[in-house]
């Protein structure tokens, strides 16, 4: 995803389709019913007048990322992994400075955004937390299974992925990876142009995939 651009919410949705419909009275007075089943209660739990997952304001869950939420409006909050498995890591580059990018995740006109960013010296911000789903990948089922990563840079600027920034990047995927049980392979861990449907062709023919990939699996083996 570039951040200026975005993917957008529309693809994305902040509703899901529920097999019944719910009546006034709302999702409580429907599961009294037994209305719904199981699977749609836990994904539709945010739903709830007042009902919202225990969360300690400012948290990460990368150790030494910098915290600066991003606008609710270009995120739904979840309770991953248990209603919707992580499975993947979607690497996006910016298209942006880092300023930039920090301001357009926080525009709720924006309607887009990823859990994090990586500088260019290495640094990682948090601004979504991986239980929520975060409006990246311009596909639905994509955004709902991954964690989405932007990179300082351009893509046409191969010089803007420093060693740094490689770095501080793999041990943030190595730590998702541990964290959710996802295999370190290019299946699981891809570019924001391998998403279906995806308009985007970041992180380009620059990001040195081999390379990355190597890092990731070296930071793994360092946290075992």
């Amino acid at each position: 995803m570039n951040a200026t651009t975005g993917s957008g919410k529309g693809k994305d949705g902040d509703r899901r389709v529920r097999r019944r419909t719910l009546l006034i009275g709302g999702l409580a007075t429907a599961a009294g019913a037994g209305l719904l089943a199981r699977e749609d209660l836990s994904r539709a739990w945010w739903r709830v007048p007042g009902v919202e997952k225990p969360r300690v304001e400012g948290a990460v869950d990368f150790p030494g990322a910098r915290w600066t939420a991003a606008s609710q409006a270009n995120y739904r909050r979840a309770d991953r992994p248990d209603d919707y498995p992580v499975e993947l890591v979607v690497v996006h580059i910016t298209q942006c400075d880092y300023r930039t990018a920090v301001k357009v995740f926080k525009d709720p006109g924006h309607q887009a955004a990823a859990h994090y960013i990586v500088d260019r010296d290495g640094r990682v911000t948090q601004m979504i937390r991986e239980l929520d789903v975060a409006y990246h990948a311009g596909n639905r089922d994509y955004n709902e299974r991954s964690v989405g990563i932007e990179h300082v840079g351009f893509v046409d600027r191969p010089q803007d992925f420093t060693a740094a920034m490689y770095e501080g990047s793999a041990r943030l995927t190595a730590g998702i990876c541990e964290r959710h049980g996802i295999p370190v392979d290019r299946e699981h861990v891809i570019g924001h142009h391998e998403v279906p449907g995806a308009d985007h062709t970041d992180p380009g023919p620059h990001w040195d995939w081999d390379r990355y990939m190597k890092l990731v699996r070296e930071a793994l083996q360092n946290q075992a």
